[in-house]
């Protein structure tokens, strides 16, 4: 199993929030540099369009981190697919490919956030199909050099080239996905790696869907190594599990309930973060131990799983402190999951 961190490229934490973007982007830089070092093995950054977050560049982000790394994959977390034009987003990341020798990866989605949709002059009235549309550009373009194809929301191709190619073979390009059945059916028939958000409840209540996935693989001629399935969780490691509540509670609570006016959630309450933090919930919160016990719970829940990725940046945690558990995760979360 591989392990990593995704991160949204929060500028809101630490110092009061008073962290400026030049240090805040400085400081993830040297985050990713040291996942590299530490052994982890995929670094990916998210997209937003908002005031809060400094990742709407993603491949920008990730062009920086592959001149200041040598061996960890670097993907993005999501790319929202709905709203860029596949033959750049491919553009971008083939680029990367070959600044980084060979280590980028795309994750794409609908993503679930509504910005980037009217920033772009796109209708979120035609969430599902911009996505079946542009992903089906994207796989051509990924698989052909001279592309001839025609669709509804993007100008038609002609026998027209895309430059620059990957220098992989088969650039990876894994499928993000929440909670609707269709997405996973979807991911299944392509033959798509799956990238799984759970980020509230209990994780083993996905099993159902994840089945789905690889019942549609098997049904579209996929074998069952060709179907890997990735899970994207909130979490946080600290020396102890009592030391990582204290650290991570306060600024999850914060952003969860600021999340929770936004969407129409409950706020945050200790007894539902306590719950989450369980045996069974979503969060993998604690020491490395408890964290290595839990992801291996999560994947065995799952029918196994192929890459575990921590979101731990949105949650007013210092540099300082994110640094600390990328090192806790390089030096005693992964040999203890490699241990099994």
């Amino acid at each position: 199993m591989e392990i990593g961190i995704d991160s949204f490229a929060s500028a809101m934490y630490g110092d009061n929030n008073t962290l400026s973007s030049v240090d805040a982007m400085e400081q993830l830089l040297q985050r990713i540099e040291l996942a590299d070092q530490a052994g982890l093995e995929v670094f990916g950054i998210g997209e937003h369009h908002k005031k809060e977050f400094l990742d709407s560049a993603t491949a920008v982000i990730l062009g920086a981190a592959a001149g200041r790394t040598k061996r960890i994959r670097l993907a993005s977390a999501v790319s929202v697919l709905s709203a860029a034009d596949p033959v750049r987003l491919y553009q971008n990341f083939s680029t990367l490919d070959l600044i980084s020798k060979g280590r980028a990866e795309i994750v794409v989605g609908r993503g679930s956030a509504i910005e980037a949709y009217p920033l772009f002059g796109y209708s979120f009235n035609d969430y599902d199909a911009l996505f079946s549309e542009k992903l089906e550009l994207l796989l051509q373009i990924r698989a052909n050099e001279f592309i001839t194809w025609s669709g509804k929301f993007r100008p038609a191709l002609n026998n027209l080239p895309v430059y620059p190619r990957a220098l992989q073979e088969k650039l990876p390009i894994w499928l993000g996905v929440g909670g609707t059945p269709e997405s996973f059916i979807r991911a299944g028939s392509l033959g798509l790696p799956l990238m799984v958000a759970v980020i509230g409840g209990q994780t083993h209540r996905f099993k159902p869907l994840v089945d789905l996935y690889r019942e549609a693989g098997k049904a579209a001629g996929y074998k069952p190594e060709e179907l890997k399935v990735g899970l994207h969780s909130p979490g946080f490691v600290g020396n102890t599990t009592e030391k990582a509540i204290e650290e991570y509670y306060p600024g999850y609570a914060e952003l969860w309930t600021k999340l929770g006016r936004e969407r129409g959630w409950p706020p945050v309450t200790k007894d539902k973060f306590d719950g989450l933090i369980d045996d069974l919930g979503v969060l993998i919160v604690g020491s490395p131990e408890r964290a290595a016990e839990k992801i291996l719970r999560h994947s065995e829940s799952l029918g196994g799983i192929s890459r575990f990725t921590f979101q731990m940046d949105n949650a007013g945690l210092t540099h300082t402190q994110l640094m600390n558990a990328i090192e806790l995760i390089g030096s005693k979360v992964i040999p203890l999951i490699h241990k099994g």
